[in-house]
């Protein structure tokens, strides 16, 4: 029996952010992907997935702000998450809010132009899914 497994990309939904969301959905081989942008997520979303991305340009986005509530109440220990931005200051931001989760969390993914080749998110997304 094959199981498809599930992925959510939560965006902040800025054109950088959309297009690295995009490509990360196209590498993600066996898994059903959604994406939404961070006012459109429902907090049900997260139960039902496997592996989620949170990806922004800039901490603290106002959009977040359930999101930011949520993952402080919420333990997701058997979940993996990545988290990617253009932003080294904002990968530190997007860490610790995942941070009391508990959530399985790797490197983060930098995109300094809000590019990022496909081979590279390959080797990202192979690690997060050791």
């Amino acid at each position: 029996m094959n199981v498809n497994k599930r992925a959510l990309i939560i965006t902040d939904g800025t054109e950088a952010i959309q297009s690295i969301a995009q490509t990360i959905s196209g590498v993600l081989d066996g898994f059903t992907v959604k994406m939404c942008t961070a006012e459109k997520f429902a907090g049900t979303d997260l139960l039902a997935v496997d592996l989620f991305f949170i990806g922004c340009e800039k901490s603290c986005p106002s959009s977040f702000a359930y999101l930011e509530d949520l993952l402080s109440h919420i333990n997701l220990a058997s979940r993996k998450c990545g988290v990617f931005s253009t932003k080294e200051k904002t990968l530190k931001y997007l860490r610790g809010i995942v941070k009391d989760s508990e959530a399985d969390l790797t490197d983060p993914l930098s995109a300094p132009k809000g590019e990022v080749k496909k081979s590279v998110l390959k080797k990202w997304i192979k690690g997060i899914l050791k």
